[in-house]
């Protein structure tokens, strides 16, 4: 098993994040001494090391993530009442990035 943490790393991955959850979870991982790409790469190893997710990934999990999507959907729903642009529902899941329930 490589050790990534060690490896050279001359690849680059790009994804989205809601800039405040990016904002958070760097001041999080900074109390810890961590930057966010060290943390990424320790959950990736740790994911190799355990040959999955190093977390048990549950329904009650889920059923988490699912209420956390559904309470940003909602503010982002409230908040865009006034704006008078109409917004298709399948682009609202796409833009907070959850499928569809």
């Amino acid at each position: 098993m490589p050790n990534i943490l060690n490896a050279p790393k001359t690849d680059t991955y790009h994804f989205r994040i809601n800039p405040e959850v990016r904002r958070d979870v760097e001041a999080l991982y900074a109390r810890n001494g961590l930057s966010f790409t060290q943390a990424i790469n320790i959950f990736i190893q740790q994911s190799l090391n355990a040959g999955g997710f190093p977390f048990p990934v549950t329904e009650e999990n889920a059923e988490y993530a699912r209420a956390k999507a559904l309470e940003r959907l909602t503010r982002e729903l409230e908040a865009g009442k006034s704006s008078g642009e109409p917004v298709e529902e399948a682009e609202v899941y796409r833009l907070l990035g959850v499928e569809p329930g």
